[in-house]
């Protein structure tokens, strides 16, 4: 197809399709889709080889939140069966990381419920963060803790967080229909505000909540425009007990289509598939690794994700490897500019891989946790939400090995991350 072999070369020279191009891939019919898929894997792979990012979710607060955002369990007035508490304490949420680290992530997001942290909550998560990076050499922090104020984002970094999560979720125009107690505009600049403060933005969206094709490309276009580092990518789980819980728009066709149109437009960016890939991608998760290159072990906030093991069988499979912890996941001229904005990081380039300054360069490579309310429909970090869970005793204690890009790959450990969702009603916070 003319389109593709078009979209291949702007994507290889990071140069924004028209609107109508990203609309014509949207449009594609199931015919075409080998072909699509194929062609974003040629831009993928052009700026992130065969390697997949794992990234780990550390939930620090859950429910509770003021906010209205439709798609969310955790939302004021919902009646999902969900965990709600207050905060994981430093030491509960350093071993909560530790288990993701072990199981191969090289990133832990960090998120809490809630429309923005109070100057309190900023040093309770800095002091989290020490005790994360005090007990796992090299591994990055992403926060993701809602709205921001005014120096919060420079006091998150100097606790040593290397990325910001707050998504976008969809199009200026109808972000009024999803949310009343907050704008998209707030959105935006929390946004910059991460960016400004030299932290890794990341940003992304939620597919499925009834938008149009306009309305997705709108949103993609507006985080290239953020030059956010990562761009999870969420497909809404309609939980029960939220007003989108009878929106089932999704396929796996569709799915596909627009993870391929979003790294069209964001070429040299981390591309994350995040909530809701195990539902609406199902058996064709493989082939959207051909895309993006970024995915979550484990599982989500609220709701529990593929099993680890699952996960690290699937990219193997597929022919990809574990990104390592040693390996920066942006391009060099991304993770060179990321350096720069926040002060330099000194002498952890790493020739070949993409550059950048270890795990703020690599932090560029951006986690991509969602912030708050996101959670709840797939947002950054994954849906929030309450399915019933198996029991503790359900988990699989194998270890693994995964390929040669893995970060401790003989040592990992699956059957740390596998830990499945407690139900409602225990004292257990999920991942914990």
């Amino acid at each position: 197809m003319d389109l593709l072999n078009t979209l291949v070369d702007k994507g290889l020279r990071r140069e924004l399709p028209t609107r109508e191009e990203a609309l014509a891939v949207l449009a594609t019919s199931d015919d075409e889709l080998l072909d699509v898929v194929a062609a974003a894997g040629k831009v993928r792979r052009q700026w992130f080889g065969r390697r997949v990012k794992l990234n780990y979710l550390v939930n620090l607060k859950s429910g509770l939140c003021p906010e209205d955002c439709s798609y969310c369990s955790q939302r004021l007035g919902s009646t999902a069966g969900i965990l709600k508490y207050t905060w994981l304490k430093p030491d509960e949420a350093s071993q909560a990381a530790a288990a993701g680290v072990a199981g191969g992530a090289k990133r832990v997001c960090l998120v809490a419920s809630g429309r923005g942290p109070t100057d309190r909550d900023v040093d309770r998560v800095g002091k989290t963060i020490e005790a994360i990076k005090e007990q796992n050499e090299g591994v990055e922090v992403c926060a993701c803790l809602g709205l921001l104020s005014d120096g919060q984002a420079e006091r998150l970094r100097a606790a040593g967080a290397d990325a910001y999560n707050h998504n976008l979720n969809t199009s200026e125009g109808t972000y009024g229909e999803i949310t009343t107690t907050h704008t998209y505009q707030d959105r935006v600049d929390t946004v910059r505000k991460a960016h400004d403060a030299g932290l890794s933005a990341c940003s992304g969206l939620i597919a499925g909540m009834g938008e149009s094709d306009e309305d997705l490309v709108d949103v993609v276009y507006a985080l290239r425009e953020l030059d956010s580092d990562s761009v999870p990518v969420n497909f809404l789980i309609p939980f029960e007990g939220t007003p989108l819980a009878k929106e089932w728009n999704l396929t796996p066709q569709r799915c596909l289509r627009i993870l391929a149109m979003v790294r069209f437009v964001c070429p040299d960016v981390e591309v994350r598939i995040a909530g809701g890939r195990e539902v609406h991608l199902r058996s064709m998760q493989p082939l959207a690794l051909n895309i993006a290159n970024s995915i979550f072990l484990g599982d989500y906030l609220t709701s529990e994700g593929q099993a680890g093991q699952a996960d690290l069988d699937m990219i193997a499979d597929a022919g990809f490897e574990v990104e390592g912890a040693g390996t920066t996941t942006l391009p060099r001229h991304r993770a060179d500019a990321l350096a720069e904005a926040s002060g330099g990081c000194g002498s952890h380039a790493e020739a070949g891989t993409g550059g950048g300054c270890g795990s703020h360069a690599g932090a560029g490579g951006g986690g991509g946790c969602g912030s708050h309310a996101e959670a709840g429909a797939g947002g950054g970090c994954g849906p929030c939400g309450g399915a019933p869970a198996p029991e503790a005793d359900e988990v699989p204690t194998a270890g693994v090995e995964v390929g040669a890009g893995a970060a401790e790959a003989s040592n990992a450990r699956t059957d740390l991350v596998a830990v499945r969702r407690r139900g409602a009603g225990t004292d257990l916070a999920p991942n914990a």
